[in-house]
């Protein structure tokens, strides 16, 4: 491997989370052209050398651009550039989603997502459609009454108000999340008190009410400002975490 094949490693960052970091530098490398299709990447020792990042970071970032398509491995010859690296569909998959800051772009995304499919449910939601949204919201009440995460409830309310838009297309990038939208590792209500985790029940109930009531009612304006509220609220509490963890 020559100096030049490495150099392109010389500069990577070192942020909070390494792999994610290094993943990152990786995959903006092979998008860029600096490395190209059937280039052979150099040895895990070398990006070492070239990073400083310890061999397990080396081999879950190549693991990630593994399971997103962009390189393939060969027995005794080591890491190569895909010879088509365009990946062909978007996904988050749980390795991605190591770190607060990224369950933070995440919810930016989602944002971006869910305030115009809040307007558009409202516009076209079918009655089948409230009975769908009204099942899982009770799901979800119940597993918050009784004390759970609630994450494959709230994960299930949310694509329902996607399937609502009578736009497939919404549900369908919805689904590259699954249910790892918000990890259960990073909701922390086991750090809370009983005191907490009632409010936190509460407010959640009463944010997915405010989002369910607005289409029902085919406010549009309405249920963009309560799925806007409701995922705001989910970022702050995001922060908070980030804040207090990166503090302490």
């Amino acid at each position: 491997m020559t100096d030049k094949d490495n150099a392109v490693f010389n500069t990577t960052r070192q942020p909070p989370n390494l792999r994610s970091g290094l993943a990152d530098t990786l995959m903006a490398q092979i998008e860029s052209g600096d490395l190209k299709p059937g280039q052979r990447l150099p040895t895990e020792q070398a990006i070492m050398v070239a990073t400083g990042v310890s061999r397990t970071i080396v081999r879950e970032a190549l693991a990630t651009l593994r399971a997103k398509g962009l390189i393939t491995t060969h027995q005794g010859l080591g890491a190569f550039v895909s010879n088509d690296p365009t990946p062909r569909s978007f996904s988050i998959i749980p390795n991605d989603l190591q770190s607060i800051d990224e369950v933070l772009r995440v919810l930016e995304l989602r944002m971006g997502i869910e305030y115009e499919a809040a307007g558009l449910a409202a516009l076209r939601r079918t009655g089948e459609d409230i009975d769908r949204m009204q099942d899982r919201l009770d799901a979800l009440d119940k597993a918050l009454e009784e004390g759970g995460y609630g994450a494959q409830e709230d994960y299930a309310f949310h694509r329902s108000i996607l399937v609502a838009t009578q736009n497939s297309y919404y549900s369908r990038l919805f689904d590259t999340f699954g249910n790892i939208m918000v990890p259960r590792q990073w909701a922390r209500l086991d750090k809370m008190t009983s005191a907490e985790r009632k409010r936190h029940a509460a407010r959640m109930r009463r944010e997915h009410h405010a989002i369910f009531a607005a289409i029902r009612d085919g406010n549009e304006s309405a249920a963009r400002r309560a799925i806007r509220t409701h995922l705001s609220k989910s970022t702050a509490r995001f922060e908070e975490l980030r804040d207090a963890s990166t503090s302490s």
